[in-house]
């Protein structure tokens, strides 16, 4: 009897200390920064100032682009916009965020696009410059592009 409370007194300790291990264990280090700006130029639908926002879990990782110097010209319903938004990878190539995710918009509102779903790897240095976004509304493909380097840096994906 007292080696079968021996075991079982190893057994719940042994499991007390995984889960204080797992409680104390660091949070894993997502992407930095979290938000970034670029000046956007799209033509003839106009172009500023627009903020990128990114979260990453694994390597599942979303964008959402949002400027209130973009703006919908005319009234959009909610997840109407198919948007690519192709980032330049620093080591080389690209990678696509998509999704047809977007709030609904009144004429001369703002656009906001996303949040829209990659794939990245631990390592990937994404910048917006270089690439371009493609938001497709009502069969016109809108094409937009940053003027110059993301702000205050590229994302980096942990």
């Amino acid at each position: 009897m007292r080696g079968k409370r021996t075991t079982t007194g190893a057994a719940l300790l042994a499991g007390a200390l995984a889960v204080t291990g797992l409680a104390l264990a660091p949070t894993a280090v997502a992407v930095t920064p979290d938000t970034a700006t670029i000046t956007a130029d799209c033509g003839a639908f106009g172009g500023g100032e627009a903020t990128l926002t990114a979260t990453q879990e694994g390597t599942a990782a979303t964008l959402t682009l949002s400027s209130s110097a973009i703006t919908a010209p005319l009234a959009l319903a909610q997840d109407s916009i198919t948007s690519t938004l192709t980032l330049v990878n620093t080591a080389g190539g690209t990678t696509a965020f998509t999704g047809t995710r977007n709030p609904a918009m009144a004429a001369g509102d703002p656009v906001t696009v996303g949040p829209l779903d990659g794939t990245v790897a631990s390592g990937d240095t994404l910048e917006a410059y270089g690439g371009s976004l493609q938001m497709t509304v009502f069969g016109i493909t809108i094409t937009c592009t940053a003027t110059g380097p993301q702000s205050p840096g590229p994302f980096v994906f942990d």
